[in-house]
This record gives C-alpha cells, structure tokens and sequence, in this order.
C-alpha cells in the first residue's frame, strides 16, 4: 500500500465526514418518513394516530 500525503489524507477525511453528515440527514428524513406512513396506515385502519399513554394503566376514570 503507497503512503498518501498528509493533503491526500485530510482530502479524504474531510470528504468521508461530509458523507456522513449527508447519511445521517438522510437516516432522519427517512425515520419521518416512516413515522408518517405508520400515521397514515392507523388512520386508514382507523386507530388512534398515537400509540396508548403506558401510564393510564387501562383505567378510565
């Protein structure tokens, strides 16, 4: 393997940390992407948009 240049190297880095950056934008857009389409699918299946409150116990007062 030939040795790169310091210049090469920090090239390289700052490259693959702007990638990064890119691909977690990209993980988030997609994660509200997800919660969106799951919104849609309980409206169209015609539950609640949100999930039960695990505190309520079920009770109703």
């Amino acid at each position: 393997m030939a040795h790169r240049s310091s210049a090469e190297l920090e090239a390289e880095n700052a490259y693959l940390r702007q990638r990064v950056a890119q691909l977690e934008n990209d993980v988030i857009d997609l994660s509200a992407q997800v919660v969106r389409a799951h919104q849609q699918t309980e409206r169209l299946m015609g539950r609640a948009a949100s999930p039960p409150n695990p505190l309520s116990g079920g009770q109703s007062f």
